[in-house]
């Protein structure tokens, strides 16, 4: 799918960045040119002695932020698809630094967008979250925007061979600044913060992340935002799993934050379409309707009302399988 294809990656020196590239280089050998776009040169001289240009002559690093619309469009020069991974995501920083985070993950996406019209790029993925959904949080009410804007980018492609979509998924497993790296760090003065104890979470890893967009890519037709069937985890159970001989203390939510994460909301069922191992939303307004969605793909509509919560949600992790998890995707002692 992707030999012979340029692809850049914003905020490429993150966790999904390299995930993304290693996934890509090994995979695609035939890969003509990756792009990793980001704005800290350090982390990029540190990603580069992992993926060495010598040894991937495809890869490239690229210093730019998307604030930056002149930058984007020289970083574009020759692009095929783009996967758009740059973003504010912690919610205490975004409640504090509104301005900052609106400039990255609204204004950023909307210089993308642009950038990718006046280019021939041909396939962009736009990575969201489950905070968009619904959101009470500034992080997520910036990420629901930024989701609006690339679906709607596809009303005004024109003539171009280009679709824009979106992937949308929960927490990713030892990702960094999630719970597990820090509830890790934290058993080692024996207590173990708890914020709420109903508190819930979907979960995804990292691979399964990738393979999620790698999927997107393949089969998107332009407007999508898609949701993966993944399992719940309950904090308490986390914790048991990384630290059961230290005390779980509960402190209260963060300023932002929810006790249980939605991907789906009820208003957007009317517009949502089962794929089987994903859900697809549909923009409400454009060129994609569901029945000629629902024709296309083979996919069915989901019941009036329908809302995918990781608090109700059918498939929980139990302690054992968060720990298995643990040791065989993360290699943590627990």
């Amino acid at each position: 799918m992707l030999n012979q294809r340029s692809v850049l990656i914003t905020g490429g020196t993150g966790s999904f960045g390299k995930a993304f590239a290693r996934t890509l280089l090994s995979r695609y050998p035939d890969l003509k040119r990756l792009v990793i776009f980001s704005r800290d040169e350090l982390k990029q001289f540190e990603m580069a002695q992992e993926f060495d240009e010598k040894k991937h002559p495809a890869i490239r690093y690229f210093i730019g932020d998307i604030r930056d619309g002149e930058r984007l469009c020289r970083a574009l020069e020759g692009i095929d698809t783009v996967i758009h991974a740059a973003a504010l995501k912690q919610v205490p920083a975004a409640e504090y630094n509104p301005f900052e985070c609106i400039k990255t993950n609204v204004l950023g996406a909307q210089n993308l967008i642009e950038a990718c019209l006046d280019s021939s790029v041909r396939d962009v993925v736009a990575l969201s979250t489950d905070k968009a959904a619904a959101p009470i949080n500034l992080y997520g009410a910036t990420k629901l925007c930024s989701d609006k804007l690339f679906t709607a980018a596809n009303n005004i492609r024109g003539s171009r061979d280009l679709r824009f979509s979106v992937v949308r998924y929960g927490n990713v497993m030892g990702s960094r600044g999630s719970v597990i790296p820090f509830f890790m760090e934290r058993r080692k003065s024996g207590v173990i913060p708890i914020t709420d104890p109903t508190m819930t979470r979907f979960n995804i890893s990292l691979q399964e992340g990738v393979d999620m967009v790698l999927w997107a890519l393949e089969n998107a037709h332009g407007g999508e935002i898609f949701v993966p069937k993944i399992p719940s985890y309950r904090i308490t159970d986390v914790a048991k799993a990384i630290a059961p001989d230290c005390e779980h203390r509960v402190i209260g939510i963060r300023p932002g934050e929810k006790i249980h994460e939605e991907m789906i909301t009820a208003s957007d069922s009317f517009n949502t379409v089962d794929l089987g191992p994903y859900y697809a939303i549909l923009p409400s307004a454009g060129g994609l309707s569901t029945q000629s969605y629902i024709e296309a793909t083979g996919g069915k509509a989901v019941p009036q009302g329908f809302a995918y919560n990781s608090g109700t949600n059918d498939d929980f992790l139990t302690v054992e399988q968060l720990r298995k998890l643990m040791r065989d995707k993360l290699n943590l002692e627990v």
